[in-house]
């Protein structure tokens, strides 16, 4: 089981937006246990949280940029990528602005000041979507496409055709994210001189300068350009390299364009909220197509959790039968509401309850149409959970549970008679004085029926 993982300590960055040229702090900061990526806006009222999150992109234009509820978060892919490459899973990004810093371009900075905070392990399984089937994103307008296969790790290639003689086709690989310091993390962004004069034109680059991007020369430069580029970037004196950019950079590799693209992935994949066991192929890649791919994953991912019924042998000798559940809940009929216990570990446990039609919530509720209360299931859930904390006391008969809070309450599909109920609880975060903090779900027919975030804590009987 590989853990998920943390930062140990904050650690903040200055900067400048590319876009909005606003001068930005940022501040990286642990996050408790499936927290994922998640950005603060300090400076606006309340304080806005917004997750890194596909389903929040709104436009690509200019890098990926996401909206939640008004709140804009602009080009956060390189920190994102970032994240990703050193191995983490849940970290708080405080800023000041709407836009990241781009630094120089690349993930180098972010990456430094991450291994300044350190990193930790923390108690939770890290949640890792393995591709079964090949999935892709085709955009026909543009030739782009991503494609995932299934593999024993996350690897990425891409692959890219720019078209033009200064920067033709290149492609770039990542075998292991362990490799992303050394061999994706320090290359930067680039643009075209013809995009570049286009944004300039439109007052859409103001935090540029020849140190956060490469500019490759796919046109004569005319002096008009070139006073232009001279004054945007405050610079005396501006010429092209013989490899065809702008001067005062130098290549780290021949193919930093293509380990750039590769970059972006890493970053707007992030967005998934899991990370990915597969290999991801990319051809002319882009900030379009591969936020669409994870809004087309994620959209799978969510529906194959929701569709995925553990399974059981319900024929089998149960680990505890309604005496042994009787022996350490202090619950009675008609309120026991679970039979048996199947499976019961550290972290989970597994109950299961026959709905029939003698069941006394039947006389009065919907009679005629008999339907499960989802407070009750929901109560069956929390007694399956009892018995996962009551296992941790040697005199379990000598304690009460009691609910601390109910979080995220779903129901799924309706629960009838003769319908059997299984219900699994896995905690969240390991039991510490009696409080159980745990994700349970019930399910029927092939079925998720209902789920919620309990918290529950027991004491000794007075």
């Amino acid at each position: 089981m590989v853990k998920q993982k943390t930062i140990a300590n904050d650690v903040s960055l200055k900067g400048v937006g590319l876009h909005t040229g606003q001068l930005v702090e940022m501040t990286f900061k642990p996050a408790p246990v499936n927290n994922g990526f998640t950005f603060i806006r300090v400076d606006l009222e309340g304080q806005p949280i917004i997750e890194a999150d596909a389903n929040y992109v709104v436009n690509t234009q200019r890098g990926t940029n996401l909206e939640k509820r008004g709140v804009m978060i602009q080009t956060p892919e390189h920190v994102l990528a970032a994240l990703v490459g050193c191995d983490l899973d849940n970290v708080i990004i405080e800023l000041n602005a709407s836009e990241l810093p781009i630094m120089d371009g690349s993930s180098k900075y972010f990456v430094e000041a991450i291994e300044k905070a350190g990193v930790v392990e923390q108690e939770a399984e890290r949640k890792v979507y393995v591709v079964k089937e090949v999935i892709s994103y085709l955009d026909e307008a543009s030739g782009s496409e991503i494609t995932v296969i299934p593999s024993d790790t996350y690897t990425i290639t891409t692959m890219v055709d720019f078209g033009t003689k200064v920067l033709g086709t290149q492609n770039a690989t990542l075998k292991s994210i362990d490799d992303f310091k050394s061999e994706i993390a320090d290359c930067r962004t680039f643009s075209f001189l013809h995009e570049l004069e286009s944004l300039l034109n439109n007052g859409l680059i103001k935090g540029g300068d020849l140190n956060n991007a490469i500019v490759y020369v796919d046109k004569e430069i005319s002096s008009e350009t070139m006073e232009n580029l001279k004054k945007a970037f405050n610079k005396e004196s501006i010429s092209v390299n013989p490899n065809g950019i702008l001067d005062n950079l130098t290549l780290h590799y021949p193919n930093e364009a293509a380990r750039h693209k590769l970059l972006d992935i890493v970053g707007d994949l992030a967005l998934i909220g899991k990370r990915i066991q597969g290999k991801i192929i990319a051809t002319k890649p882009g900030h379009f197509v591969n936020t669409q791919f994870a809004k087309k994953l994620s959209k799978i991912i969510k529906i194959e959790e929701r569709n995925q019924v553990p399974v059981y042998d319900l024929h089998k000798e149960p680990l505890m039968d309604i005496h042994q559940i009787m022996k350490m809940l202090p619950h009675r009929p008609p309120f026991l509401l679970i039979d048996k216990i199947l499976e019961l570990t550290d972290s989970h446990v597994v109950g299961l309850k026959n709905v029939t039609m003698n069941e006394p919530f039947f006389v009065g509720h919907f009679p005629d149409a008999p339907v499960m209360p989802g407070v009750l299931i929901v109560e069956a859930m929390a007694q399956t959970g009892g018995i996962l904390v009551l296992s941790t006391v040697p005199d379990p008969e000598n304690y009460l549970t009691y609910f601390m809070k109910i979080d995220n309450v779903k129901f799924k599909q309706k629960v009838l008679p003769g319908d059997t109920l299984i219900f699994k609880c896995d905690l969240i975060a390991p039991i510490r004085r009696g409080i159980c903090h745990m994700q349970a779900n019930a399910y029927a027919n092939g079925k998720l029926v209902a789920e919620a975030e309990l918290m529950a804590q027991i004491a000794k009987k007075q």
